[in-house]
C-alpha cells in the first residue's frame, strides 16, 4: 500500500508529455546539428570549411562536453530558395537539437516560423535581416551583426562628409528592402535621406543593371550605396564603369557583400578591381587577437580559399552551440523529442508532415544558448537583450589599386574613427574622424555629393509679380522679370562651379499681391523648384523650406505723417519739459536757500540787511548754473551741499546744451506717432501691404485686431492712404519693411520712419528642404558680399536720391523729469541730512554758549514761544559775538 501511494505521488510530480518521447537519455554519446548552405556558393566555399575545423577542435577538447561528440549534418541548398527552406525540415523530422541556416533571410524567415512550433532552435549568420525580430521569431538566433548596425555606420560615414541625400541600390527582396529600410531610418537621424530607391530584381539581369544605372545617372545625387547580393553585385560595377558613373564626383559605399568577396577571391582579376577603384567598403569587424592570428595560420592548410569574415563567425557558432549544450546537460536537460498534436494529424499524404518533431527541451537549450558568454575568433560572444551582439562593429574600407586599405572604423557607441574599437577603452576619443579617401577618379578631394540634374529639365523658378516696387521685381509685359532680386540670384548662379539651366515664372496675376508664405508652400509641393524675390525669412516659412543666406537686412518700420518744426523765439524752452522747468527753477531756489541757512552764522557774505540776504541767496543759486557764483562757502556741510549741487547742474547744463543744440541746428519734424508701441495703445487704422507677413505679425505677434488693418497695394496706395488720414478713412500709420519704406520715402518728404526698426528680418532665396544648392548659393552670396558685387547691384537698384528733408530727424524727445529724478533725490536727501546735522549741532551750542535759556527750571517758568525766540535768536547771531557775549559772562561770574 505504501509503494503505491509512493508511486502516485512521483506520477503525480512528473508532468506527461504530450505524444511519446523517442529518447530520454540525460548525456547521449552524441548530439546531432544540421547546416543547411550551398556548398558552391561565395560563403558556403568559406563556411564549409570553417565549422568542419570547429566541430573537430570541440570533439577534440573533451572539457567542453565531456567526451559527448557533436556531429554537423550539412546539407546542400544548391542556390535555391526552396531547397534552402525544405532541408531544414527534413532536420525536423530526425533528432537535430538546433540548425545553422539558411544563408537567405527570407528563407530563414519562413523556416523560423516552423522551428517556433517545433522548439529547435535556428542559428544564422547570414540572414541579417534586421525585421527579424526576437517578439515576431523567438527560436531565431542571429551569430552574426545585424544589418542595423551596418546602415549605421552608413549613414555617419553620408553625415561626416557632409552629404544630404543618397540613392540606394539594391535588390527586391527581404534582405534588400528591409536593410535599405533600416538605412532610410538611420540617415533620418542625421537629417539626411535617400533621394531614390533603385530596385533591381533578385536575380537581375544586365540590361536591367544598366536601365537602371541610366536613371541614378540622370539623378541630383551622386552618392550611391549598393546593398546587393554576391552573385550580381559586381556586376553593377562592371556596367558603372562601362556608364563612365566610376569617374571624379561620384561616391560608391558597398555593405560587406563586397568586403567579404574581396577576402574570399583574392586577388580579384585585374579589370575586376578597376571597376571597383575608389569604392568604400564596410566590413564586420574582428580584433586582431592571438586566437585569430593562429587561426588564419591555420586556414592556409585547411583550403587554398580565402578567409572571411563569415568563416570566423561560422567557428565561433560551432563553438557557441557546443557550450550552450554543455550548460543545457548541466542544467539536468534531456534530449527529447516527441509528436505534437496538431502535426500528427496531417499524417497521410507523401509530405508526411507528420514526422516532425518537437524538441522537448528546446526552450531550455535556447536559454543556454542565450546565456553564453566567450571570447571567440570574431570577439566576445554575448547577446543583450534585444539578441544582437555586443559591441558591434565594423571596419571602414577604402578600395585602392590591387586591394584596399582600411581608412577607419565604426562602433555603435562612438560612431566613426581611426583607432580600432577594441583599442579605444586605452585612448581618448577625439571625435568622429576618418583617413584621406582616394574616391573614384583617382581624387582625394572630397566630393561635393551631388551634381545638378542632368535630365534637361530646367528649374522652375517662382518669382511673386507684385503690384508695387518695380525696383524689386518687375515683370514686364513680354514676360521678362527683372530687378535687384532677379540680379542677385543671376549673379550669385554665375559663381557656382557648375551650370544651373532655370527659367523664371511669374507668380501672381500682377494685380494683387500675391503671398510669399504661399509661394514657398507651393515649393514644398513640387510645382517651383525654387523661389526669388522679397521673401522674408520668418520661422513659418523656415518650416516648409530651406533658406539661403539673407542678402538684404529688412527689419519692420512703422512710417506716418511728419511736420517740420521751424524756429521760434521760445525754442530755448524746447529741451526740457514744463514739469521738468518748473524742479530745476525749484531746485535751485532750494538750494540756495539750505546754503544760506548753513553759512549764515559764520560767513559775513550771507549776513546783513534781510533784503540783502534775500538777493544774496537768489544771486547765489542762479549763478551756479555757470558756476560763476562769487560767495564762498565756510562751513563744511555748506561745502557738501554745494559740491552735489555743482554736479547735478553740471548734468542738467550739458544735457540742455545737447539738446538745444539738435534742436538749432537739424531739421526737426514732428509726429503725434512715436512708434509701434503708440499704435498699439490707439484704435486708429493701421496699413500694411497685401500679401505680406506683416499682417500675421500685427495680429498674431502684437495682439492688434485685425479689423483695424487695412491692406495697402502700391506706393500710391501709401501715399494717398495717410494723406487722407484716419478721420477720412485712410491710415495713421503703414508697417512695411525697411526696403520698401526707403524706396517709398526718396521721393515723398511729407512723411518719414518714426521710432525704431522693431524686427530684425532678411531676404532670402526659398528651395525645396535639403537642396544642395541652397547651400551652395548661400556660400555665393558671401562671396557677392565680399567682394562688393552684392553692394553694386544694391546701389544699382534701390539707391535713390533722397528727399530734401529726409536727412532731417524725426522730434527728438524732450528731457523729462524722469531722467534726472536720481539726481535730484540725491541732493535732496544731501540737503535734508546736512540741515539736520545743523540742526543738532546749534542745539548743542545754545545749551553750551546760554546755560540761562537751557536751564530746566528758567525753562519752566518761560513760554515755549519765548525759548524758541530765544533759540532762532542764538542760531541768527554771528559766531564770534556769541563767542564773545560768552567769554564775557564767564568773567563777570569770576569777579
Amino acid at each position: 500500500m505504501k509503494w503505491l501511494l509512493l508511486l502516485l505521488i512521483v506520477c503525480d510530480a512528473v508532468p506527461l508529455q504530450q505524444g511519446l518521447a523517442t529518447n530520454v537519455s540525460a548525456r547521449p554519446q552524441v548530439v546531432n546539428i544540421g547546416s543547411v548552405f550551398t556548398f558552391n556558393s561565395l560563403i558556403g566555399r568559406v563556411i564549409k570549411v570553417a565549422m568542419e575545423a570547429a566541430i573537430e577542435d570541440v570533439n577534440a577538447n573533451p572539457s567542453v562536453l565531456n567526451n559527448t561528440q557533436l556531429r554537423i549534418i550539412m546539407h546542400d541548398t544548391k542556390f535555391n530558395g526552396f531547397m534552402s527552406i525544405m532541408e531544414p525540415l527534413r532536420f525536423m523530422e530526425s533528432e537535430t537539437v538546433a540548425i545553422i541556416g539558411p544563408q537567405r533571410s527570407s528563407s530563414a524567415r519562413v523556416v523560423s516560423h516552423v522551428a517556433t512550433e517545433l522548439k529547435i532552435p535556428i542559428l544564422s549568420f547570414t540572414a541579417t535581416d534586421p525585421t527579424m525580430s526576437p517578439l515576431q521569431f523567438p527560436y531565431f538566433i542571429r551569430t552574426s551583426q545585424n544589418d542595423l548596425f551596418q546602415m549605421a555606420a552608413i549613414a555617419d560615414i553620408v553625415h561626416f562628409y557632409g552629404w544630404r541625400e543618397v540613392i540606394a541600390i539594391y535588390g527586391d527582396d527581404d534582405y534588400g528592402q528591409n536593410g535599405v529600410a533600416a538605412l532610410g531610418d538611420k540617415l533620418a537621424e542625421k537629417r539626411c535621406r535617400i533621394s531614390y530607391k533603385a530596385a533591381l530584381p533578385p536575380e537581375p539581369t544586365r540590361e536591367n543593371i544598366t536601365n537602371l544605372l541610366i536613371k541614378v545617372a540622370l539623378s541630383e545625387s551622386r552618392i550611391i550605396v549598393v546593398h546587393a547580393s554576391f552573385i550580381w553585385g559586381l556586376e553593377v560595377f562592371n556596367v558603372a564603369q562601362y556608364l563612365g558613373m566610376m569617374s571624379t564626383g561620384y561616391v560608391w559605399i558597398a555593405t560587406n557583400w563586397l568586403s567579404t568577396i574581396i577576402d574570399t577571391n583574392s586577388p580579384l582579376p585585374l579589370d575586376t578591381m578597376n571597376n571597383i577603384q575608389g569604392v568604400i567598403a564596410l566590413r564586420l569587424h574582428t580584433p586582431n587577437s592571438v586566437m585569430k592570428k593562429n587561426f588564419v595560420q591555420r586556414w592556409h592548410n585547411l583550403t587554398q580559399v580565402g578567409l572571411s569574415t563569415y568563416g570566423l563567425y561560422a567557428y565561433d557558432t560551432v563553438w557557441l552551440l557546443a557550450h550552450a549544450i554543455d550548460n543545457f546537460f548541466q542544467r539536468g536537460g534531456n534530449v527529447s523529442f516527441s509528436r505534437n498534436p496538431i502535426i500528427s494529424e496531417l499524417r497521410g499524404g507523401n509530405l508526411h508532415l507528420d514526422a516532425l518533431k518537437v524538441f522537448d527541451g528546446g526552450k531550455m537549450f535556447l536559454e543556454s544558448i542565450l546565456q553564453v558568454d566567450r571570447i571567440g575568433l570574431t570577439g566576445r560572444m554575448k547577446f543583450t537583450n534585444d539578441r544582437n551582439l555586443v559591441n558591434p562593429a565594423f571596419d571602414v574600407l577604402n578600395v585602392i589599386g590591387t586591394g584596399y586599405r582600411t581608412i577607419g572604423y565604426w562602433c555603435n557607441h562612438l560612431g566613426l574613427s581611426v583607432v580600432p574599437p577594441d583599442e579605444l577603452q586605452n585612448t581618448s576619443f577625439s571625435g568622429q574622424k576618418l583617413h584621406s579617401v582616394v574616391w573614384p577618379g583617382q581624387t582625394t578631394q572630397n566630393p561635393r555629393g551631388w551634381v545638378f540634374s542632368n535630365n534637361g529639365r530646367h528649374l522652375r523658378i517662382g518669382v511673386p509679380n507684385r503690384y508695387r516696387f518695380e525696383e524689386v521685381i518687375s515683370v514686364k509685359s513680354n514676360g521678362i522679370i527683372t530687378g535687384f532680386c532677379v540680379e542677385v540670384f543671376v549673379a550669385a548662379l554665375s559663381l557656382l562651379p557648375y551650370a544651373v539651366p532655370f527659367e523664371l515664372v511669374a507668380f501672381g496675376n500682377g494685380h494683387d499681391n500675391p503671398s510669399n508664405s504661399e509661394l514657398v508652400r507651393l515649393i514644398t509641393a513640387g510645382v517651383y523648384d525654387a523661389g526669388v524675390g522679397d521673401i522674408t525669412i520668418i520661422t513659418e516659412r523656415t518650416k516648409m523650406a530651406d533658406f539661403t543666406q539673407p542678402y538684404v537686412e529688412s527689419g519692420l518700420v512703422v512710417v506716418a505723417p511728419v511736420r517740420k518744426l521751424g524756429s521760434s523765439a521760445m525754442a530755448f524752452l524746447r529741451p526740457f519739459t514744463p514739469q521738468m522747468w518748473l524742479i530745476a527753477a525749484a531746485s535751485f531756489l532750494i538750494v540756495g536757500a539750505v546754503i544760506w541757512f548753513l553759512e549764515h552764522k559764520q560767513n559775513d557774505e550771507f549776513r546783513g540787511p534781510p533784503r540783502r540776504q534775500v538777493m544774496t541767496t537768489f544771486w547765489f543759486s542762479f549763478s551756479t548754473l555757470f558756476f560763476s557764483h562769487r560767495e564762498t562757502t565756510i562751513t563744511n556741510l555748506g561745502r557738501v551741499v554745494l559740491l552735489i549741487w555743482l554736479f547735478v547742474v553740471l548734468i542738467i547744463n550739458s544735457s540742455y546744451t545737447a539738446s538745444l543744440t539738435s534742436i538749432l541746428t537739424v531739421h526737426q519734424l514732428s509726429s503725434p506717432i512715436k512708434g509701434i508701441e503708440t499704435l498699439e495703445t490707439t484704435n486708429d487704422p493701421i496699413g500694411y501691404p497685401q500679401g505680406s507677413f506683416v499682417r500675421d505679425y500685427l495680429v498674431n505677434e502684437l495682439g492688434i485686431h485685425e479689423s483695424r488693418l487695412v491692406p495697402l497695394r502700391s506706393p500710391e496706395e501709401y501715399d494717398k492712404s495717410l494723406r487722407e488720414g484716419p478721420g477720412k478713412g485712410g491710415v495713421a500709420a503703414v508697417v512695411d519693411e525697411r526696403a520698401y519704406i526707403e524706396l517709398f520715402l526718396s521721393s515723398r518728404c511729407e512723411f518719414g520712419i518714426v521710432g525704431q526698426e522693431f524686427t530684425k528680418n532678411g531676404w532670402g532665396f526659398a528651395f525645396p528642404r535639403n537642396s544642395p544648392l541652397a547651400v551652395d548659393v548661400s556660400t555665393a552670396i558671401l562671396q557677392l558680399s565680399e567682394n562688393g558685387d552684392l553692394q553694386r547691384i544694391r546701389d544699382k537698384w534701390l539707391l535713390r536720391k533722397a528727399c530734401t528733408l529726409q536727412g532731417a530727424e524725426i522730434e527728438v524727445d524732450r528731457l523729462e523729469l524722469k531722467s534726472f529724478w536720481g539726481l535730484f533725490v540725491v541732493c535732496g536727501l544731501a540737503s535734508v541730512l546736512a540741515l539736520a546735522v545743523y540742526i543738532a549741532l546749534m542745539i548743542r551750542q545754545f545749551g553750551r554758549h546760554c546755560p540761562e535759556e537751557a536751564d530746566g527750571a528758567i525753562r519752566r517758568r518761560s513760554s515755549p514761544s519765548a525759548r524758541i525766540h530765544s533759540f532762532l535768536s542764538f542760531v541768527k547771531e554771528k559766531e564770534e559775538d556769541v563767542k564773545a557775549r560768552s567769554s564775557r559772562e564767564r568773567q563777570l561770574e569770576n569777579i
